[in-house]
């Protein structure tokens, strides 16, 4: 086992093709050695922090200058950058609440699959014996998925930063971290409507009466969406705003739980969800545990000989995701 005092870092390690550093430190000390200690509980990120002695939060966090006191803990600087970043796409993160698997590749060709079948075909009949037993064939799509790069470029100096503190310095990663997530929300409700450039745009399903939203289109979204199970309803403001004021939206175990937690149910069980960059009138119903999956080529990617060597300046900070399609048939839209 590899003490974490002694472990050599260096940028090298940000090269390597797969892994990010944290992954790479805890292969060479891994975090279950710590058990019973007073180390349990960090990370062998975390663990490198409390050897360099960097406070990064908190009323005594250190400044961004204690990063560049030796080679070694200037390069933990980038994924420090890293986990900022990724703690406000977490924080925002409605993806978790809409995605039903993600897929990590290398590389930037994706191909995914699909198994829609007819209702004839779902049925599983008894099967005689020696007799034809039903098929579920499971297909390629005809399209690649489609990645899209979104990121942010950090600009400064080392100068203008060398005396921030580490914690308030962290807002600013969450904030691009937040904008991040909030693209790929975006893209990812593009997709559920429109499809993935497979010829698998969502059926469109049309109001009781334009302009409003009732109980019997909500019902009809419902009955639309069998045999899958509507349990995660998108929509803009405006539209949610409407849906809030059915008055079986009303009743008393909804208004405890809104008023609880914020969180919106529907009477059918479905949670409601605000999404801003739904398009204006549009009432998205899906299955989450079969309409969507994420891609993501890499992790998230900076410029770390920026961060390290030149201490700033410009660092792009970027990450390459795209959305598919799994099950067609597994997501509606009601337009009001």
């Amino acid at each position: 086992m590899a003490d974490f005092n002694s472990i050599k870092i260096d940028k090298s390690m940000y090269a390597r093709s797969g892994k990010n550093l944290t992954q790479q430190l805890e292969e060479m000390d891994p975090s279950a050695n710590y058990r019973g200690t007073e180390l349990e509980g960090l990370d062998a990120f975390q663990r490198q922090l409390k050897r360099f002695d960097i406070k990064v939060k908190g009323r005594n966090s250190d400044t961004v200058e204690k990063f560049f006191q030796t080679g070694d803990s200037a390069a933990l600087f980038p994924e420090f950058i890293r986990r900022g970043v990724l703690t406000g796409i977490d924080q925002g993160d409605m993806l978790g609440d809409i995605v039903a698997t993600t897929t990590r590749i290398e590389g930037m060709d994706y191909r995914s699959i699909t198994s829609d079948q007819t209702e004839a075909e779902r049925e599983l009949a008894p099967v005689a014996e020696g007799a034809y037993i039903p098929e579920t064939r499971v297909r390629l799509r005809e399209n690649l998925v489609r990645l899209t790069k979104r990121g942010r470029m950090l600009v400064s100096s080392y100068e203008a930063l060398r005396y921030q503190r580490l914690d308030v310095f962290t807002v600013t990663l969450r904030q691009i971290g937040s904008y991040i997530g909030q693209m790929l929300l975006k893209d990812a409700v593009d997709v559920l409507i429109n499809g993935d450039g497979n010829d698998n745009a969502a059926q469109v399903l049309t109001p009781t009466l334009r302009g409003s939203v009732s109980y019997k289109d909500l019902i009809k979204l419902w009955g639309e969406l069998s045999p899958y199970e509507l349990n995660t309803i998108l929509a803009p403001t405006e539209v949610v705003k409407k849906i809030l004021a059915v008055p079986e939206m009303q009743d008393a175990a909804a208004g405890l739980n809104f008023h609880g937690t914020g969180k919106m149910v529907t009477p059918m069980g479905a949670t409601l969800i605000h999404v801003p960059s739904v398009p204006e009138n549009h009432i998205i119903g899906f299955d989450k545990n079969f309409a969507l999956e994420m891609v993501q080529s890499g992790d998230i990617v900076m410029d770390y000989d920026k961060l390290i060597d030149h201490q700033l300046e410009r660092a792009a900070i970027t990450c390459t995701c795209g959305f598919a399609k799994l099950f067609d048939s597994a997501v509606k839209v009601l337009t009001i």
